[in-house]
Protein backbone atom coordinates (compact mmCIF):
# COMPACT_ATOMS: atom_id res chain seq x y z
CA UNK A 1 0.00 0.00 0.00
CA UNK A 2 2.86 2.51 0.31
CA UNK A 3 4.36 2.28 -2.80
CA UNK A 4 0.89 2.99 -4.34
CA UNK A 5 -0.42 5.50 -1.95
CA UNK A 6 2.80 7.49 -2.11
CA UNK A 7 5.88 6.23 -3.58
CA UNK A 8 4.21 5.51 -6.94
CA UNK A 9 1.60 8.30 -6.50
CA UNK A 10 0.98 9.73 -9.93
CA UNK A 11 -0.43 13.51 -8.76
CA UNK A 12 3.16 13.64 -5.85
CA UNK A 13 5.23 12.73 -8.80
CA UNK A 14 3.71 15.21 -11.18
CA UNK A 15 4.01 18.29 -8.38
CA UNK A 16 7.86 16.90 -8.18
CA UNK A 17 7.90 17.75 -11.79
CA UNK A 18 6.37 20.89 -11.82
CA UNK A 19 8.96 22.14 -9.13
CA UNK A 20 11.52 21.34 -11.56
CA UNK A 21 10.22 22.87 -14.27
CA UNK A 22 9.94 26.30 -11.50
CA UNK A 23 13.66 26.09 -11.17
CA UNK A 24 14.04 27.37 -14.84
CA UNK A 25 17.39 25.76 -15.47
CA UNK A 26 17.85 27.01 -19.08
CA UNK A 27 20.94 24.95 -20.23
CA UNK A 28 20.59 20.86 -20.69
CA UNK A 29 21.38 19.11 -17.68
CA UNK A 30 23.39 15.96 -17.82
CA UNK A 31 22.61 13.60 -14.65
CA UNK A 32 23.70 10.02 -14.34
CA UNK A 33 21.95 7.12 -12.94
CA UNK A 34 24.71 4.82 -11.41
CA UNK A 35 22.86 1.99 -11.55
CA UNK A 36 20.71 -0.46 -13.93
CA UNK A 37 17.42 -0.32 -11.31
CA UNK A 38 17.06 3.19 -11.92
CA UNK A 39 17.47 3.45 -15.74
CA UNK A 40 14.36 0.22 -14.95
CA UNK A 41 12.28 2.65 -12.90
CA UNK A 42 13.06 5.56 -15.55
CA UNK A 43 11.80 3.58 -18.59
CA UNK A 44 9.32 1.42 -16.72
CA UNK A 45 6.89 4.02 -15.03
CA UNK A 46 7.41 6.19 -18.38
CA UNK A 47 9.47 9.39 -16.25
CA UNK A 48 10.98 10.10 -19.43
CA UNK A 49 8.04 10.74 -20.95
CA UNK A 50 7.42 13.81 -18.26
CA UNK A 51 10.96 15.00 -17.49
CA UNK A 52 11.59 18.07 -18.83
CA UNK A 53 13.20 17.32 -22.12
CA UNK A 54 16.54 20.09 -20.74
CA UNK A 55 17.56 17.33 -18.40
CA UNK A 56 19.06 14.55 -19.91
CA UNK A 57 19.79 11.14 -18.20
CA UNK A 58 22.30 8.74 -19.00
CA UNK A 59 23.24 5.20 -18.46
CA UNK A 60 26.12 4.29 -16.16
CA UNK A 61 28.43 1.60 -15.23
CA UNK A 62 26.02 0.28 -12.40
CA UNK A 63 25.00 -3.08 -13.76
CA UNK A 64 27.88 -5.40 -12.36
CA UNK A 65 27.80 -7.92 -15.62
CA UNK A 66 28.14 -5.13 -17.86
CA UNK A 67 31.42 -4.39 -16.80
CA UNK A 68 32.63 -7.13 -16.53
CA UNK A 69 35.23 -7.95 -18.74
CA UNK A 70 35.55 -10.90 -21.81
CA UNK A 71 38.68 -12.35 -19.76
CA UNK A 72 36.71 -13.22 -16.92
CA UNK A 73 34.28 -14.83 -19.52
CA UNK A 74 36.84 -16.74 -21.31
CA UNK A 75 38.16 -17.65 -17.82
CA UNK A 76 34.92 -19.19 -16.20
CA UNK A 77 34.11 -20.85 -19.55
CA UNK A 78 38.16 -22.57 -19.14
CA UNK A 79 36.85 -23.69 -15.66
CA UNK A 80 33.15 -25.01 -17.28
CA UNK A 81 35.30 -26.83 -19.86
CA UNK A 82 37.17 -29.20 -16.63
CA UNK A 83 34.95 -31.86 -16.00
CA UNK A 84 36.00 -31.85 -11.88
CA UNK A 85 34.28 -28.69 -11.92
CA UNK A 86 30.99 -27.08 -11.01
CA UNK A 87 30.32 -23.62 -11.85
CA UNK A 88 27.34 -21.68 -9.63
CA UNK A 89 26.36 -18.36 -11.31
CA UNK A 90 23.64 -15.94 -11.19
CA UNK A 91 21.03 -16.74 -14.29
CA UNK A 92 22.12 -13.11 -15.55
CA UNK A 93 25.59 -14.43 -16.31
CA UNK A 94 25.06 -17.31 -18.13
CA UNK A 95 24.80 -15.92 -21.20
CA UNK A 96 27.14 -13.35 -21.76
CA UNK A 97 29.59 -14.33 -24.67
CA UNK A 98 33.16 -13.93 -23.74
CA UNK A 99 35.75 -14.19 -27.12
CA UNK A 100 34.74 -17.38 -28.01
CA UNK A 101 32.06 -19.30 -26.30
CA UNK A 102 28.99 -18.96 -23.12
CA UNK A 103 28.53 -20.73 -20.19
CA UNK A 104 25.23 -21.61 -21.80
CA UNK A 105 26.77 -22.77 -24.88
CA UNK A 106 29.28 -24.62 -22.56
CA UNK A 107 26.36 -26.21 -20.42
CA UNK A 108 25.11 -27.54 -23.87
CA UNK A 109 27.97 -29.35 -24.40
CA UNK A 110 27.82 -30.99 -20.69
CA UNK A 111 29.51 -28.68 -18.61
CA UNK A 112 28.22 -28.29 -14.98
CA UNK A 113 26.62 -25.23 -14.68
CA UNK A 114 24.34 -24.54 -11.71
CA UNK A 115 21.91 -21.01 -12.01
CA UNK A 116 21.98 -19.85 -7.98
CA UNK A 117 20.17 -17.70 -6.32
CA UNK A 118 22.55 -16.72 -3.43
CA UNK A 119 26.28 -17.37 -2.68
CA UNK A 120 25.54 -19.67 -0.13
CA UNK A 121 23.67 -22.36 -2.28
CA UNK A 122 27.90 -23.17 -3.45
CA UNK A 123 27.93 -24.86 -0.20
CA UNK A 124 25.30 -27.35 -0.37
CA UNK A 125 26.75 -27.93 -4.44
CA UNK A 126 30.06 -28.50 -2.81
CA UNK A 127 28.57 -30.80 -0.10
CA UNK A 128 26.32 -33.13 -2.25
CA UNK A 129 29.65 -33.22 -4.53
CA UNK A 130 32.75 -33.90 -2.45
CA UNK A 131 34.61 -35.29 -5.17
CA UNK A 132 34.10 -32.07 -7.66
CA UNK A 133 35.51 -28.56 -7.36
CA UNK A 134 32.82 -26.16 -6.65
CA UNK A 135 33.47 -22.97 -7.98
CA UNK A 136 31.28 -19.68 -7.34
CA UNK A 137 31.53 -16.85 -10.27
CA UNK A 138 31.54 -13.74 -7.69
CA UNK A 139 30.39 -11.02 -9.68
CA UNK A 140 28.67 -8.10 -8.65
CA UNK A 141 29.42 -4.51 -6.36
CA UNK A 142 29.89 -3.47 -2.74
CA UNK A 143 26.04 -4.74 -2.13
CA UNK A 144 27.34 -8.67 -2.91
CA UNK A 145 30.88 -8.44 -1.81
CA UNK A 146 29.72 -9.63 1.78
CA UNK A 147 27.73 -12.57 1.15
CA UNK A 148 30.76 -13.82 -1.05
CA UNK A 149 33.36 -13.18 2.12
CA UNK A 150 30.52 -14.88 3.91
CA UNK A 151 30.67 -18.04 2.13
CA UNK A 152 34.26 -17.96 2.38
CA UNK A 153 34.52 -17.78 5.58
CA UNK A 154 31.91 -20.44 6.09
CA UNK A 155 33.99 -22.51 3.74
CA UNK A 156 36.68 -22.56 6.17
CA UNK A 157 35.33 -23.04 9.34
CA UNK A 158 32.90 -26.03 7.52
CA UNK A 159 36.64 -27.45 6.15
CA UNK A 160 35.41 -27.80 2.94
CA UNK A 161 38.01 -27.88 0.37
CA UNK A 162 36.40 -28.42 -2.71
CA UNK A 163 35.01 -24.68 -2.29
CA UNK A 164 36.31 -21.56 -4.44
CA UNK A 165 35.40 -18.47 -5.75
CA UNK A 166 36.38 -16.44 -9.26
CA UNK A 167 35.89 -13.16 -8.06
CA UNK A 168 35.18 -10.01 -10.29
CA UNK A 169 33.76 -7.43 -7.69
CA UNK A 170 34.18 -4.14 -7.95
CA UNK A 171 33.92 -0.87 -6.23
CA UNK A 172 31.70 1.70 -7.74
CA UNK A 173 33.41 5.18 -6.48
CA UNK A 174 36.33 4.82 -8.21
CA UNK A 175 34.56 4.30 -11.23
CA UNK A 176 32.38 7.74 -11.03
CA UNK A 177 35.96 9.50 -10.45
CA UNK A 178 36.84 8.24 -13.66
CA UNK A 179 33.96 9.30 -15.06
CA UNK A 180 34.32 12.36 -13.94
CA UNK A 181 37.91 12.81 -15.30
CA UNK A 182 36.38 11.67 -18.50
CA UNK A 183 35.74 15.08 -20.70
CA UNK A 184 34.34 14.02 -23.13
CA UNK A 185 31.07 12.42 -20.81
CA UNK A 186 30.33 15.94 -19.07
CA UNK A 187 28.34 14.37 -16.26
CA UNK A 188 26.54 17.43 -14.24
CA UNK A 189 25.46 15.28 -11.19
CA UNK A 190 25.07 11.76 -10.11
CA UNK A 191 21.93 9.73 -8.87
CA UNK A 192 23.67 7.27 -6.88
CA UNK A 193 22.80 3.65 -6.36
CA UNK A 194 21.04 3.21 -3.26
CA UNK A 195 21.67 -0.89 -2.62
CA UNK A 196 25.35 -0.18 -2.79
CA UNK A 197 25.18 2.90 -0.62
CA UNK A 198 23.03 0.75 2.45
CA UNK A 199 27.09 -0.72 2.56
CA UNK A 200 29.40 2.39 2.42
CA UNK A 201 27.26 4.80 3.56
CA UNK A 202 27.43 8.45 2.37
CA UNK A 203 30.63 9.45 2.65
CA UNK A 204 32.84 7.44 -0.25
CA UNK A 205 31.00 10.14 -2.31
CA UNK A 206 32.18 13.27 -0.73
CA UNK A 207 35.40 13.28 -2.78
CA UNK A 208 33.36 13.71 -5.85
CA UNK A 209 31.00 16.30 -4.77
CA UNK A 210 34.45 18.16 -3.31
CA UNK A 211 37.03 17.81 -5.74
CA UNK A 212 34.83 17.04 -8.69
CA UNK A 213 32.38 19.51 -7.64
CA UNK A 214 29.31 17.26 -8.86
CA UNK A 215 26.37 16.84 -7.02
CA UNK A 216 25.36 13.13 -5.88
CA UNK A 217 22.03 12.31 -4.34
CA UNK A 218 21.63 8.74 -3.23
CA UNK A 219 18.64 7.21 -4.42
CA UNK A 220 15.68 4.84 -3.63
CA UNK A 221 14.16 2.51 -6.70
CA UNK A 222 10.43 4.08 -6.94
CA UNK A 223 9.18 6.42 -9.10
CA UNK A 224 8.85 9.35 -6.80
CA UNK A 225 13.12 8.52 -4.79
CA UNK A 226 13.77 9.19 -8.97
CA UNK A 227 12.04 12.78 -9.54
CA UNK A 228 13.30 13.75 -5.91
CA UNK A 229 16.50 12.53 -6.58
CA UNK A 230 16.48 14.60 -9.94
CA UNK A 231 14.72 17.70 -8.34
CA UNK A 232 17.60 17.86 -5.32
CA UNK A 233 20.53 17.98 -8.01
CA UNK A 234 19.38 20.52 -9.77
CA UNK A 235 18.78 22.55 -6.80
CA UNK A 236 21.97 21.73 -5.64
CA UNK A 237 23.37 23.06 -9.50
CA UNK A 238 20.86 25.98 -9.66
CA UNK A 239 22.37 26.94 -5.99
CA UNK A 240 25.58 26.09 -7.60
CA UNK A 241 26.10 24.05 -4.59
CA UNK A 242 27.24 20.68 -4.91
CA UNK A 243 27.00 17.85 -2.18
CA UNK A 244 26.03 14.29 -1.24
CA UNK A 245 22.38 14.06 -0.01
CA UNK A 246 20.68 10.99 0.78
CA UNK A 247 17.48 10.96 -0.81
CA UNK A 248 16.63 7.42 0.68
CA UNK A 249 17.39 7.65 4.13
CA UNK A 250 14.55 5.40 4.98
CA UNK A 251 17.37 2.55 4.22
CA UNK A 252 20.48 4.42 4.10
CA UNK A 253 22.30 4.93 7.02
CA UNK A 254 25.19 7.91 6.74
CA UNK A 255 27.39 5.36 8.02
CA UNK A 256 26.08 2.40 6.02
CA UNK A 257 26.14 -0.99 6.90
CA UNK A 258 29.75 -1.32 8.97
CA UNK A 259 29.34 -4.95 10.02
CA UNK A 260 29.51 -5.99 6.40
CA UNK A 261 32.20 -3.78 5.71
CA UNK A 262 34.53 -5.64 8.28
CA UNK A 263 33.10 -8.98 6.94
CA UNK A 264 34.29 -7.32 3.82
CA UNK A 265 37.73 -6.19 4.84
CA UNK A 266 38.54 -9.22 6.55
CA UNK A 267 38.43 -11.90 3.44
CA UNK A 268 39.01 -9.53 0.51
CA UNK A 269 41.80 -6.15 -0.07
CA UNK A 270 40.89 -3.26 -2.51
CA UNK A 271 43.40 -4.01 -5.43
CA UNK A 272 43.40 -2.02 -9.43
CA UNK A 273 40.94 -4.15 -11.90
CA UNK A 274 39.72 -4.18 -15.07
CA UNK A 275 36.40 -2.69 -16.11
CA UNK A 276 34.79 -3.10 -19.52
CA UNK A 277 35.12 0.20 -21.25
CA UNK A 278 37.08 1.63 -18.43
CA UNK A 279 40.58 -0.37 -18.80
CA UNK A 280 42.53 -0.48 -15.57
CA UNK A 281 40.69 1.75 -12.60
CA UNK A 282 43.33 2.02 -9.48
CA UNK A 283 42.23 0.51 -6.20
CA UNK A 284 38.44 -0.21 -7.51
CA UNK A 285 38.11 -4.23 -7.04
CA UNK A 286 38.81 -7.10 -4.49
CA UNK A 287 40.91 -9.44 -4.23
CA UNK A 288 41.31 -12.99 -1.71
CA UNK A 289 43.67 -11.93 0.60
CA UNK A 290 46.40 -14.22 1.40
CA UNK A 291 45.02 -16.05 4.16
CA UNK A 292 42.19 -16.88 1.75
CA UNK A 293 44.00 -17.66 -1.13
CA UNK A 294 43.33 -21.43 -1.56
CA UNK A 295 39.61 -20.28 -2.35
CA UNK A 296 40.65 -18.32 -5.08
CA UNK A 297 39.71 -20.34 -8.53
CA UNK A 298 42.02 -17.98 -10.36
CA UNK A 299 44.89 -20.87 -9.48
CA UNK A 300 43.22 -23.40 -11.02
CA UNK A 301 43.86 -21.56 -14.62
CA UNK A 302 46.28 -21.89 -16.75
CA UNK A 303 48.23 -18.89 -17.73
CA UNK A 304 46.51 -18.98 -21.25
CA UNK A 305 43.46 -18.76 -19.69
CA UNK A 306 44.40 -15.31 -17.87
CA UNK A 307 45.66 -13.11 -21.16
CA UNK A 308 43.93 -10.00 -21.81
CA UNK A 309 41.21 -10.97 -24.78
CA UNK A 310 40.99 -8.20 -27.40
CA UNK A 311 37.16 -6.78 -27.09
CA UNK A 312 34.89 -7.20 -29.56
CA UNK A 313 34.26 -4.48 -32.05
CA UNK A 314 30.92 -4.97 -32.99
CA UNK A 315 29.56 -4.52 -29.70
CA UNK A 316 29.43 -0.80 -28.06
CA UNK A 317 28.62 -2.01 -24.34
CA UNK A 318 31.95 -0.24 -24.00
CA UNK A 319 31.00 3.21 -24.73
CA UNK A 320 27.28 2.37 -23.39
CA UNK A 321 28.16 1.95 -19.72
CA UNK A 322 29.88 4.85 -19.67
CA UNK A 323 27.31 7.03 -20.89
CA UNK A 324 28.90 8.16 -23.92
CA UNK A 325 26.19 6.90 -26.06
CA UNK A 326 23.02 5.21 -26.12
CA UNK A 327 21.90 2.30 -26.65
CA UNK A 328 19.73 3.93 -29.51
CA UNK A 329 23.20 5.05 -31.04
CA UNK A 330 24.74 1.59 -31.35
CA UNK A 331 24.19 0.75 -34.78
CA UNK A 332 23.97 -3.40 -33.83
CA UNK A 333 20.75 -2.70 -31.30
CA UNK A 334 17.60 -3.99 -32.05
CA UNK A 335 19.24 -5.35 -35.27
CA UNK A 336 21.85 -7.66 -34.82
CA UNK A 337 22.16 -7.02 -31.11
CA UNK A 338 18.42 -8.35 -29.43
CA UNK A 339 17.51 -10.13 -26.19
CA UNK A 340 17.32 -13.51 -28.04
CA UNK A 341 20.62 -12.44 -29.69
CA UNK A 342 22.65 -10.52 -27.50
CA UNK A 343 26.16 -9.42 -29.24
CA UNK A 344 27.19 -8.01 -25.30
CA UNK A 345 25.85 -8.07 -21.46
CA UNK A 346 24.14 -4.61 -21.99
CA UNK A 347 21.25 -6.31 -23.89
CA UNK A 348 21.39 -9.41 -21.29
CA UNK A 349 21.43 -8.08 -17.86
CA UNK A 350 18.03 -7.24 -16.30
CA UNK A 351 20.31 -3.95 -15.24
CA UNK A 352 21.80 -3.55 -18.47
CA UNK A 353 20.36 -0.18 -20.37
CA UNK A 354 20.23 -1.93 -24.02
CA UNK A 355 18.04 -4.75 -22.56
CA UNK A 356 16.14 -1.56 -20.81
CA UNK A 357 15.78 0.18 -23.98
CA UNK A 358 14.61 -2.78 -25.96
CA UNK A 359 11.78 -3.60 -23.32
CA UNK A 360 10.83 0.14 -22.67
CA UNK A 361 12.71 3.06 -24.33
CA UNK A 362 12.07 2.56 -28.04
CA UNK A 363 9.94 4.88 -30.07
CA UNK A 364 6.58 3.33 -31.33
Amino acid sequence: MLYEKFLRNKHAIKEIIRRIEALRIKRTVRLMEVCGTHTYTFFRFGLRNIVPPSVQLLSGPGCPVCITEDTFIDQAVALARDKRNIIATFGDLIRVKGTQSSLEDERARGGHIEIVYSPAQVLDIARAHPQKRAIFLAVGFETTAPLTALVIKEAREQKLKNVFALCSHRLIPPAMKELCKDRDIKVDGFICPGHVSVVIGTKPYRVIARRFHKGCVICGFEPLDMVVAMYMLLKQLKNDSPCVENEYSRVVQPEGNPVARKIVDQVFTVSDASWRGFGKIKKSGLVLRDSYKTFDAIRLLSKAACTEPKQKKECLCAEVVKGKITPFQCPQFAHACSPDNPLGPCMVSFEGSCRIWHAYGRPA
